[in-house]
């Protein structure tokens, strides 16, 4: 007959009942245990909400969105720029090809101003203006502060019937040094495109190649405002509409300054719009400072030209700094 175990009246938890050890399951579940703490009348602690879904919380932003330009609740700037439409509506349709087509990295991100005017000064290329379009995606998406880019365009981009019109409430105002002083001047970061028809139409031989900056209005427009110049290098748009000829009698027709032919272009109709997946680079370098120059020097054609000249020759020496570390221009 086997002897009985004595369990003393005050016995201690460890000898009445096993030491818990971590690691150890319990073998009583979580709700069980909150029971318990309830029948003891200790608190309860309150079940953690489900966050919601994504699609939730997009279709959620959908609808105050809807809910906004239906009540005229958005403002909308001087030059027709509308921050509510670009956030919401403009900028994630170009995401896809920012993030997912074109791949696009961003270098020196850090020398664009958080705060205040600047004026950012970028080679142009591609056939149509998706540099731009990138560019102003890259500056709000990636950057610290999310700025808007507010491009100077040529009059022909505002006479197109639907472009131009999304132009505006994008940003985008005509290229002339009134506008771009005044929006410097209330602390916008400003964008151009020197080269213009010049540099976005040329031929696929001359990529990378930069052409002429025209009369250096921009950069009197910098002087006179005191604001930095940011020169911007992109490496990428050259490949997506490889230009090989030019339709000059459908350019005239059209009114156009170019009738691009490329190798898909016009042979397979629409589909030769869609743009080659090449892997983009965009550069911001560091900025040129023009506060300490007289703004009296922004009408002398000598130091506008030697500062256009520098901005030209730093965005020149960046692109061949990038291609000659560029593999290939669709893998990078």
């Amino acid at each position: 007959m086997s002897e009985a175990r004595i369990i003393p009246l005050h016995a201690t938890d460890d000898e009445v009942l096993p030491r818990w050890r971590p690691g150890e399951s319990s073998g009583r579940s979580a709700a069980a245990a909150a029971d318990d703490d309830a029948d003891l009348g200790l608190p309860r602690e309150p079940d953690a909400e489900p966050e919601p879904a994504a699609w939730e919380e997009a279709l959620g932003e959908t609808l105050a969105f809807l809910r906004r330009r239906l009540s005229g609740d958005y403002a909308v700037d001087d030059f027709g720029f509308d921050a509510d439409l670009t956030d919401n509506l403009l900028l994630p349709a170009l995401r896809p090809l920012y993030q997912k087509w074109f791949r696009v990295e961003t270098i020196g991100m850090r020398n664009v101003p958080d705060i205040g005017g600047a004026l950012v000064v970028a080679n142009h290329s591609g056939t149509l203006p998706l540099d731009a379009l990138m560019t102003a995606v890259a500056l709000h998406d990636d950057h610290p502060a999310r700025r808007h880019l507010r491009m100077l365009g040529a009059d022909l981009m505002f006479r197109l019937p639907v472009a131009g019109s999304l132009a505006r409430k994008q940003g985008s105002t005509l290229a002339c040094s009134p506008d771009a002083e005044r929006l410097m001047s209330s602390g916008e970061l400003v964008g151009v495109w020197p080269e213009g028809f010049k540099g976005i139409g040329k031929p696929f031989r001359d990529r990378y190649k930069l052409q002429r900056f025209g009369r250096g209005g921009f950069v009197s427009a910098a002087l006179r405002t005191g604001v930095p110049i940011v020169p911007c290098s992109i490496v990428g748009a050259e490949e997506i509409y490889p230009k090989i000829g030019d339709l000059k009698p459908l350019a005239r027709l059209f009114g156009a300054p170019y009738f691009p032919v490329t190798p898909l272009f016009p042979l397979l109709g629409p589909l030769g719009l869609i743009p080659l997946p090449s892997k983009w680079y965009i550069e911001f370098g560091e900025p040129i400072p023009t506060d300490t120059i007289d703004p009296a020097d922004a009408d002398d054609p000598m130091t506008v030209f030697n500062l256009t000249d520098q901005v030209r020759e730093t965005i020149q020496h960046t692109l061949y700094r990038l291609l000659s570390q560029r593999r290939n221009a669709f893998l990078g």
